[in-house]
């Protein structure tokens, strides 16, 4: 039994757009919640501890990894130990398209096999449900084995049949030839449905197939496109495809300070980050993912408009409380467990802007926006003109007193700035434009006049104060300052300098000053900022340095958590999280815009 927890940046992703598993390399799946990314774990060892339960399928003693891996443009992960002489691989996967065929939504399906010579292996079975780590009913239909809370239901299949019991490792030797398949389904308020082996193993081929088709779309003269495609599959898979909502990050309370109570809930869609994933993929010709998000967003939150959610559930309801779970030790001792956010109730201008900006991004790709759409950000940029001279919480969500938030009034500005770019092409009053227009001029006057220190030559976090932000890096990225503005140049020059912590990473804003007990890591998509920035400012030698440098960080499945220890290189935070790998992708897109002409 595993005592000290793998790292974070050990753990691989697997998925289906409903759910979401991390599986180690010893072959452990130590958190999956079905059958949404939101509800309870039924594996949860990775913030519960040994009592909330595992599925592990690999070698029956320690062995090194010889090679992991995702196939070729796929989410069908690969790992291969050696075992004495012979070597040991585990290919699993979830099965994303389920859609017309009598199948369950969940379907994951697990192979090990043999080469060289036999090798022993080990099952370890052991769901649990809820906050505490309730064992299932158990019994036998047909050779599968039913594990029932309720409602809900999984069913492990085997091929051949396996004499497994939940909580009981079984040991079972794999011969050459001769693999091992194992089927996971998950049936909730509806009938259990029984895949045999073989015909789950075909489905996970069918769906490798289904997504390299997806990525052969992708223009070939993306910088990077392979670790580019990684992070743009990451952004598919951590979307919730029965309503298009993007969901932050799949797990809860992985802490960004080990030890201390940094501990977030990130299993919910922020309209924001969701936004900067969207605008990523229209980079890269993706149109359907972002008109799915734009539908999800025109029903989310539908009682709340015109106000703008912080953060919403996957139906695109407010979220739930935030609450600390009694008795989970967290990960590594990270303490407390939380679920739900209480961010929830926040006021954050810079949303809008993001969201506003994702949908031109969508007409200026020659897409023209469906009426209740259009009405949908009309009704934003009017708050924004109405709201604007408020002070918010700010992108960081710190739980302090609001601000004025220099980074807040400037995305206040691209909202409006950018509906009257598309109103250019879709219906709008006069009146109403003369409001945005006023307003969005107001604005880029205020943070000009009160936003900016002569004397340091930079703009800073919020007026009054003479703290970085480092958010502030999208500034030659949106024209509320010219990309050669001596402005621009010293805030990127600040932040860089004075907001570093080491090589290519950087703080979010200076560590110590959020009202938080305890440190945290360099934020990442920052560092993907600055990649944007400096490209966008002439600097492109630069940019490609520091972005490669950046890449030699991921985890060696490619995969990148939110935050990162500068000294360790360890990563932080919720894993994988879909903002740093959205700002991956719009990095390597600056770095195609500006490349020279060939």
């Amino acid at each position: 039994m595993r005592v000290e927890p793998r790292p974070i940046e050990d753990y691989g992703l697997l998925g289906d757009t409903r759910t979401a598993a991390l599986v180690s390399s010893d072959g452990a799946i130590d958190w999956l919640c079905a059958p949404r990314f939101d509800s309870p774990p039924v594996f949860g060892r990775l913030v519960g501890g040994h009592a909330a339960g595992t599925f592990q399928a690999g070698p029956a003693e320690p062995a090194a990894v010889l090679t992991r891996h995702y196939l070729p443009h796929t989410a069908t992960l690969q790992t291969t130990w050696q075992v004495g002489g012979g070597r040991l691989t585990l290919t699993e996967g979830m099965v994303a398209e389920v859609a017309g065929r009598l199948l369950p939504a969940t379907v994951l399906v697990r192979r090990l096999s043999a080469e060289g010579r036999a090798v022993e292996a080990r099952i370890d079975f052991d769901p649990r449900r809820g906050e505490q780590h309730a064992a299932p009913r158990v019994r036998r239909r047909s050779g599968d084995l039913l594990c029932e809370w309720g409602s809900l239901a999984l069913s492990l299949s085997c091929e051949p049949d396996l004499d497994v019991e939940p909580g009981r490792p079984t040991l079972i030797r794999i011969t050459p030839g001769r693999p091992v398949t194992l089927v996971l389904s998950v049936a909730q308020r509806e009938p259990v449905i029984h895949v045999p082996p073989a015909t789950a193993w075909h489905l996970l081929d069918e769906d490798g197939r289904r997504w390299q088709a997806w990525v052969e779309e992708i223009d070939e003269r993306l910088p990077f496109r392979d670790v580019a495609i990684r992070s743009l599959l990451t952004l598919k898979l951590l979307t919730y495809s029965p309503s298009g909502a993007p969901v932050a990050a799949p797990t809860t309370s992985l802490p960004e300070h080990l030890g201390g109570g940094r501990n977030w809930d990130y299993r919910f869609a922020w309209p924001r980050d969701a936004s900067i994933g969207i605008a990523a993929f229209l980079g890269v010709g993706k149109v359907d993912e972002a008109r799915r998000f734009l539908g999800w967003l025109l029903h989310a939150g539908r009682l709340q408009r015109p106000r703008l959610g912080v953060l919403l559930t996957l139906d695109g309801r407010q979220a739930p409380r935030e609450r600390e779970l009694e008795g989970w030790p967290g990960y590594a001792q990270s303490a407390p467990v939380r679920v739900g956010n209480g961010a929830a109730e926040q006021h954050q201008l810079d949303g809008y802007g993001w969201v506003v900006d994702a949908a031109w991004v969508l007409v200026q790709n020659g897409h023209h926006l469906y009426g209740e759409t259009w009405r949908m950000v009309c009704g934003y940029a009017d708050l924004v003109a109405r709201r604007w001279q408020e002070p918010d919480a700010g992108i960081w969500e710190l739980r302090a007193a609001a601000a004025h938030h220099v980074h807040s009034k400037v995305m206040g500005w691209l909202a409006l700035d950018r509906a009257l770019r598309i109103a250019e092409t879709h219906r709008a009053s006069v009146r109403r434009l003369r409001r945005w227009r006023s307003a969005r001029d107001a604005i880029a006057d205020d943070v000009r006049t009160r936003g900016y220190d002569p004397a340091t030559g930079t703009y800073t976090s919020a007026y009054g104060s003479r703290d970085l932000d480092a958010a502030l890096l999208i500034l030659p990225v949106i024209g509320i300052e010219d990309t050669d503005s001596p402005r621009t140049a010293g805030t990127i020059a600040a932040i860089r300098a004075d907001l570093t912590a080491g090589g290519p990473l950087l703080y979010r804003y200076p560590p110590g000053r959020d009202g938080l007990v305890g440190a945290e890591g360099a934020f990442l998509p920052c560092s993907f900022w600055l990649v944007q920035a400096l490209a966008h400012t002439g600097r492109r030698l630069e940019a490609l340095g520091l972005f490669e440098a950046l890449l030699d960080r991921a985890s060696p499945l490619g995969l990148l958590a939110e935050e990162m220890d500068p000294a360790t290189g360890a990563h932080l935070g919720n894993y994988p999280q879909a903002l740093t790998h959205a700002t991956l992708v719009s990095a390597a897109l600056a770095l195609k815009d500006t490349a020279p002409e060939t």
